[in-house]
């Protein structure tokens, strides 16, 4: 398997679409046509690491956090980004990272801080923009079975809980064919009127090219009519943070304490408490404080996160609960989350969960 191949089934969990903009996703060192020989899992990609990959024969480490956020104009040796490059480029491993695109998963970091809190009915806090696309095309009568059921099968016509959604209208289509033409049915520059059907369908937007294979595979006409469009739809499967309810409410100090432990933190700054039942919980793993007046909207009790500064906490204004329980803390599970990701899709070579702890903070 190449590290191509690695990166599509990757892409399944969190496509790199939904990256947000100032993120480097991706391939940051490597060829992707290099075959893999094993792969090391990590949250962070940092010298020890990349030691770590060398000593168990993996040339291909799947980084949660990009080593490199920005233009490097030197190698020097002179930082850890420098020296993890160098280091990675001298002994032919590549790093692959995927951070906000596994934010924005449904079953990405999120939904790993809602599983340990054991969490139901869960909503993405934050719906991504701009991530819900629809085709509109015109199907002769005969081959509309055969479009649509391609076109589902390509992954168009999933709305939430529902598969195999479209709209289907019938009409007349018309058509003229020039002297280079090969029309299906009729004769050059002879002017054609057709039973047709226009199918309507929705998807995800990094489907689009997969969507769009389907329909030239399976349309029977030589040009085939389509129309694409982005919508303005909340999208409720794509995007930052996620809600959900506990089974029962408790009091503070006993949610406090059960984060404390289930998210194996050795402190959790939080705002003031406010003697008020919890049940309803927001969370978002990584730095969150642009969320706070989400998460208070949708009704949160308490919302969980990491780097909140000073100022932050004054925005509980008295209606939630905020509580900062560290930015390694709020991740640290996701990469257990990717390792158990691949293994499943992948046997024939070894996948390595990283033993390393990453944290940089210490507490005293």
């Amino acid at each position: 398997m190449k590290i191509n191949e690695v990166i599509t089934i990757l892409e399944e969990l969190a496509p790199l679409s939904y990256s947000e903009d100032f993120d480097n996703t991706g391939l940051i060192v490597g060829e992707g046509n290099t075959e893999v020989s094993g792969i090391l899992v990590t949250l962070d990609t940092l010298e020890r690491v990349v030691d770590e990959a060398i000593d168990n024969n993996c040339n291909l480490i799947v980084s949660f956090h990009p080593i490199v956020f920005s233009g490097l104009k030197k190698f020097n040796n002179k930082n850890y980004v420098e020296r993890v490059i160098i280091k990675s480029i001298k002994n032919n491993i590549a790093i692959f990272a995927i951070h906000t695109a596994l934010d924005n998963s449904w079953n990405g970091v999120n939904a790993m801080i809602c599983e340990k809190l054991n969490l139901k009915n869960r909503k993405i806090l934050i719906p991504k923009n701009d991530t819900i696309q629809k085709l509109f095309t015109y199907v002769p009568t005969a081959s509309v079975k055969k479009v649509r059921n391609a076109l589902f099968k390509a992954g168009a016509g999933n709305i939430g809980n529902y598969s195999k959604c479209s709209f289907n209208i019938k009409g007349t289509g018309s058509y003229m064919g020039n002297e280079n033409s090969n029309p299906l049915v009729g004769e050059k520059g002879e002017i054609r009127f057709e039973d047709e059907v226009q199918i309507g369908v929705t998807f995800q937007k990094h489907l689009q090219s997969s969507v769009l294979k389907a329909l030239y595979d399976s349309h029977p006409y030589e040009e085939v009519a389509y129309e694409v469009t982005t919508l303005e739809n909340t999208n409720p499967q794509i995007g930052m943070g996620m809600i959900g309810e506990l089974n029962k409410e408790v009091n503070e100090r006993d949610f406090l304490s059960f984060l404390k432990d289930t998210m194996k933190t050795d402190c959790i700054r939080h705002s003031k408490l406010l003697k008020k039942p919890i049940k309803k919980i927001a969370v978002l793993g990584g730095s969150g404080s642009f969320a706070i007046e989400t998460a208070k909207q949708a009704g949160a009790n308490v919302f969980v996160t990491a780097d909140l500064k000073y100022h932050d906490f004054f925005k509980a204004e008295n209606s939630i609960l905020l509580a900062d329980i560290g930015h390694y803390e709020s991740e640290q599970y996701t990469k257990e989350l990717l390792a158990s990701f691949l293994n499943k899709k992948i046997s024939n070579f070894a996948i390595i969960l990283s033993q390393i702890n990453t944290n940089s903070i210490t507490y005293f």
